[in-house]
């Protein structure tokens, strides 16, 4: 093999290793509720040892082959806080790319129709309002689906009765 060969194979063989290395792998559907009650929403904290640990979720999983998004969401609400939900709507999907993983998330806007949430695998579970989202280190992919909520929110004040242009 000539030198021109061999440099030629070395580049190919690294650039093979290095994409291997660099691929991210796609996670699939991954759907999340933001439980809303009295005005704020539920958040919770990821624990030690996971990926993104210790950043503030949108309570959520995996969709597994054969589940629906809501049949998902249900089975993960009642197994992660104990809770069963009632779907009030389904918000945009955000897909995102983290460096080793990608996922295509999926939230919905709930309300707790029976049960009480208890952290379970979660480190901790706050009630928040949307002004305080700001003070919680949410993960890159729930901020796309944060700022669409606060938009409804923003929304829905306008259009009550003496909100309208200005008004008191």
């Amino acid at each position: 093999m000539t030198h021109l060969a061999e440099q030629a194979r070395f580049i190919i063989d690294f650039i093979i290793i290095f994409s291997a290395l660099t691929t991210s792998y796609h996670i699939g559907n991954v759907v999340c509720a933001i439980i809303e009650r009295e005005g704020r929403f539920l958040i919770a904290r990821r624990p030690l040892g996971k990926h993104l640990a210790r950043k503030w979720e949108f309570p959520g999983s995996k969709v597994e082959t054969g589940e629906s998004e809501a049949e998902a969401l249900e089975r993960e609400l009642i197994e992660e806080l104990g809770v069963r939900m009632e779907i009030v709507e389904r918000l945009m999907p955000v897909e995102h790319c983290y460096a080793d993983r990608s996922l295509r998330l999926i939230a919905f806007h709930c309300r707790i129709a029976a049960g009480a949430p208890n952290a379970g695998e979660h480190e901790e579970l706050r009630w928040i309002d949307i002004g305080e989202a700001d003070d919680y280190d949410f993960p890159e992919a729930d901020l796309p689906i944060l700022a669409e909520y606060r938009q409804k929110i923003a929304a829905s004040v306008q259009s009550l009765p003496g909100k309208r242009r200005g008004t008191a």
